[in-house]
């Protein structure tokens, strides 16, 4: 069991949330307010509609809550990495605010967490208000991550979990650039376990997650952890190579049965057009790696933040 005086940090990403922001830090504080000391990091991802001078308003009226603003949209894992920098308390949640994710499981993710978990991730059982075609990508997408990675990523989860603060503070030494948060956490290890919940439809606004954002997700978690696209590139080479052979005894063949040259062109065409997209294919993989080595090499900063707006201080209210 764990010491029952701790501090809980909530940690929300915001990028384009005025029409649930208020909502949201509502229904978060109610679950999390009794329970213990908290504080809600909220981060502006770059937002240029309401969504910072509503927590701004928040702020003036919260001693719990802090706002790091960033200079510009830099991503929903960078947020969130920045988040984890700028908690202080023993155990962290990290959630969206569009109230897909309930904040009202927070008291059960804690309760898991005083019992000994390190680590408690919610697992979809099902997903509510969305498309057919949402629902097919999202199960494609996470088994294809499965066989993909070398790492065991946990079906059907985001980075909706609980994290206790050594977690977090190993998290914090993984420098890398192109961030795949949840492959991140699953790599760390630590007792890990996970929660089911029905995942709720977004309460207002449109999805940060697009098709073409999903696809790049799945590929940074790809690139990030499994040096398998490497591995089939030599197995393709090795069937390219076949292949071409199995071309040439097959035109050697039909020139000595004296059989239309038109065979001959036929094959040779497919040869170089073929053997032409696979040496393409094989560069761009090689591309990537090397692309993403030329900027985590760089080092730049993952984010900047231009404001760090403090939560009211009692006598300040």
């Amino acid at each position: 069991m764990r010491k029952e005086n701790y501090k809980l940090s909530l940690v929300v990403p915001m990028y384009f949330e005025e029409e649930v922001a208020l909502v949201f830090h509502g229904r978060a504080t109610a679950a999390v307010q009794g329970l213990c000391d908290y504080e809600i990091v909220y981060i502006n991802d770059g937002s240029t509609d309401q969504t910072l001078p509503i927590l701004r308003d928040i702020a003036k009226d919260d001693p719990h809550v802090r706002v790091l603003s960033f200079s510009r949209n830099f991503g929903h894992q960078a947020a969130v990495t920045a988040g984890l920098e700028h908690i202080s308390g023993d155990v962290v949640v990290v959630i969206d605010a569009d109230l897909q994710d309930p904040p009202e499981m927070i008291p059960d993710m804690v309760k898991m967490w005083q019992d000994g978990w390190d680590v408690v991730y919610a697992k979809r059982k099902k997903r509510k208000g969305e498309s057919a075609f949402k629902l097919l990508t999202a199960k494609v997408f996470y088994r294809f991550l499965a066989a993909m990675t070398d790492v065991d990523i946990p079906n059907d989860t985001g980075d909706f979990r609980l994290m206790d603060r050594k977690v977090v503070n190993a998290f914090r030494k993984m420098p890398e650039h192109n961030r795949f948060i949840r492959g991140m956490v699953a790599w760390l290890g630590f007792k890990q376990a996970p929660i089911e919940y029905e995942r709720d439809a977004r309460f207002a606004g449109e999805t940060k997650y697009p098709f073409k954002k999903m696809l790049k997700l799945a590929a940074d978690g790809i690139y990030s952890f499994s040096t398998k696209p490497l591995k089939m590139i030599a197995r393709l080479g090795v069937l390219c190579l076949l292949l071409s052979v199995g071309i040439l005894l097959l035109s050697l063949v039909m020139w000595l049965c004296k059989h239309s040259l038109g065979w001959v062109w036929t094959s040779i065409m497919f040869a170089i057009t073929f053997f032409s997209g696979v040496q393409l294919l094989c560069m761009g993989v090689l591309g990537v790696y090397t692309g993403r080595s030329y900027d985590e090499n760089r080092g730049r900063p993952l984010f900047l933040i231009d404001e760090v707006i403090e939560g009211a201080k009692e006598e300040d209210r």
